[in-house]
């Protein structure tokens, strides 16, 4: 696999004006990377266009200034081979769009970021033989991007190591890293104190699963000795509806903490904590290296070829998190991995050192490099 290095990387284009199509839905896990790489490309003076579905345009704040266009995309997901019909004509009517759009604009390159609302354009992009490469997030290659790997000129990996990657396509694969959003990228100075007089736990779930974290971290923090809980600070991103029983847990154990369903800047709750209880998809794995917070990550168990289990055991693997497999997150098993950070402020130090190495804050400078790169090829 080539890794493509350079703190400074330098600008491959002759010129700007180029313009690039980004194909990215569903989840912001594929929605935020193509969001940083927008801004990049924006940056260099080249324009953008988003092809994305339904779900794609329900995320506030992305994309700023940048056109859309909505195609049709659709998955069997749970319906099985009984929807396999509606979803061949959804992707097929998806496809058209996008290659009518195609054909107005002009792309020096289409990119897919995973997902099956990247595959109508994706398909659109090869069908009329533009320059077409793929971005992957997780540390295993997922569906769609196994589908378009053969056929793609490029493929752009989140993790040095990606499973599910077949050893033909190794020759085109590009280690990018997974790109963050700015103001991930503005908290990474912010220093880790790991000698402060009192210790900040985020809890976050993300939008799936946070059921589990809100009920085993409360219990979790009282099995902790009466000293480390006077000294421990609590935030915790939870539910609306559970919030009633998480207070009361917390009070039960001395903990006063710090409660919402959602947080207008959790960048800054990360940067401003010492230790984080997370899902381990891209995005979080990304965001916790780049700024260099030691994690305890939780899995979530139902994700996609277990691709959560793979990022999270990078991190474990770097020396900048402990991961907790979700049939074992018990309250006592936390306690004992919290306890393990908190008794021993040198070796919590050297996590968020370990984790801030493994990061790529210049992850988003690396695609666009490979995506003009790629673009340039006739």
């Amino acid at each position: 696999m080539t890794e493509t290095m350079g703190s400074r990387p330098r600008q491959m284009t002759p010129g700007p004006g180029g313009t690039y199509v980004l194909c990215a839905g569903g989840t912001g896990g594929h929605m935020v990377p193509a969001h940083c790489l927008a801004l990049e490309l924006m940056a260099r003076g080249h324009k953008v266009h988003l092809v994305t579905d339904e779900r794609g345009l329900r995320f506030p704040g992305l994309f700023p200034g940048v056109p859309v266009t909505r195609v049709d995309a659709a998955s069997t997901g749970r319906s099985g081979w009984r929807s396999l019909p509606q979803v061949a004509l959804s992707i097929w009517k998806g496809r058209a769009a996008a290659r009518k759009l195609f054909k107005d604009i002009r792309p020096r390159a289409v990119i897919g970021f995973g997902g099956y609302p990247a595959l109508p354009g994706l398909l659109a992009g090869l069908s009329l033989y533009l320059p077409c490469l793929i971005h992957e997030q997780n540390a295993v290659l997922g569906r769609t991007n196994r589908h378009l790997a053969p056929r793609v000129r490029a493929i752009a990996t989140s993790f040095p190591k990606v499973r599910r990657m077949e050893g033909s396509w190794q020759r085109r694969a590009h280690f990018i890293g997974n790109p963050v959003r700015p103001e991930v990228l503005a908290a990474r100075d912010v220093p880790f104190a790991a000698d402060a007089p009192r210790l900040k736990l985020l809890v976050t779930g993300g939008s799936q699963g946070a059921a589990i974290l809100n009920s085993v971290v409360p219990a979790a923090i009282s099995l902790l000795p009466a000293e480390l809980r006077a000294h421990l600070d609590v935030t915790h991103q939870g539910r609306d509806q559970d919030r009633d029983a998480m207070l009361a847990a917390y009070r039960a154990a001395g903990i006063e903490p710090t409660i919402a369903a959602y947080f207008p800047d959790l960048p800054a709750e990360m940067a401003s904590s010492h230790i984080v209880i997370a899902r381990s998809g891209a995005s979080t794995v990304a965001e916790l290296a780049v700024m260099g917070r030691p994690s305890i990550l939780v899995p979530l168990p139902i994700a996609t070829d277990d691709h959560q289990a793979d990022n999270a055991a990078a991190l474990v693997a770097a020396g900048g998190a402990q991961m907790i497999r979700q049939p074992e997150f018990t309250p006592e098993r936390l306690a004992e991995a919290l306890t393990m950070w908190l008794t021993d402020r040198k070796g919590l130090a050297e996590a968020a050192a370990a984790a801030h190495a493994a990061g790529h804050p210049e992850a988003a400078q690396r695609l666009a490099n490979l995506v003009i790169a790629t673009g340039l090829i006739a």
